[in-house]
C-alpha cells in the first residue's frame, strides 16, 4: 500500500488548452504537454490522494486494473524532474 501523497510543485501549473484540447504542464522552464492518462494522474496529486487512491480512481475512470506500476512509474519520474514534491 501506497500512502505518499505526492504534490504540484509550485512553481507549476496545469493548464488546459481547448485549441488543442490537451493539457500543459507550464513550468519558468517552459511547457510540457502531457496526454491523457498523464494529465489525470498530475491533477491528482494535490497532496490530499495517496498514491493508492489516484490509483484506484483512475482505474474506475478508465474501467481496467494493474495500473498502478505505470502510475507509480509517472509519479517517480514526475518527482525525479521536481514537477511533484
Amino acid at each position: 500500500m501506497n500512502t505518499a501523497q505526492p504534490l504540484l510543485s509550485q512553481h507549476l501549473r496545469m493548464q488546459y488548452e481547448p485549441a488543442q484540447s490537451v493539457w500543459t504542464l507550464h513550468s519558468p522552464e517552459g511547457a510540457v504537454q502531457l496526454n491523457d492518462s498523464a494529465a489525470e494522474i498530475m491533477r491528482r496529486c494535490d497532496g490530499k490522494h495517496t498514491v493508492e487512491a489516484i490509483v484506484s480512481e483512475l482505474e474506475e475512470l478508465f474501467e481496467t486494473e494493474g495500473i498502478a506500476p505505470q502510475v507509480q512509474s509517472l509519479i517517480d519520474e514526475g518527482t525525479r524532474r521536481g514537477w511533484l514534491i
